[in-house]
């Protein structure tokens, strides 16, 4: 009988209204946390191709010709690009050269295929972006 009595004094206990609280707020944190987390991964990965296309073409304006401009942004790519954490250079997909219809511009395209990232392995049910991070940069050639 003083087993049944304590149990129903449990029930009735500030313990029991924070157990259930927790039994109801921790999934949806959990949730939200972890989506946090992804997504600042995602992002971050985002940012480091978009610093990398940025930077690309600042490198550009050091060549004379188109030539020179994409062997310069060839080379800083394929030093570089494996700098930033979240990146496979393997994964990127660069196009490079002067902007088609502007001959004053050069472009330098960057595509990254983002599936291998953590994000995808989460199965949160969350609307998720692309799993292609794309990013042009385009920069004025100098001396125009």
């Amino acid at each position: 009988m003083a087993n049944r009595a304590s149990g129903a004094a449990f029930w009735r206990g500030a313990g029991a209204a924070s157990a259930i609280e927790f039994a109801i707020l921790a999934p949806v944190f959990l949730l939200m946390l972890f989506g946090f987390i992804a997504y600042a991964i995602y992002f971050s990965a985002a940012h480091s191709i978009q610093q990398l296309a940025a930077d690309a073409a600042r490198v550009s304006i050091a060549g004379l010709d188109e030539p020179e401009r994409n062997l310069l942004v060839s080379r800083f790519i394929e030093r570089n690009a494996a700098d930033y954490i979240l990146v496979d250079p393997a994964l990127l997909d660069v196009d490079i050269g002067d902007k088609a219809g502007d001959p004053d511009q050069y472009q330098v395209a960057i595509r990254y295929d983002a599936s291998g990232l953590p994000i995808w392995n989460l199965y949160l049910p969350l609307p998720l972006p692309s799993r292609t991070i794309s990013f042009v940069s385009s920069i004025r050639k100098g001396g125009m």
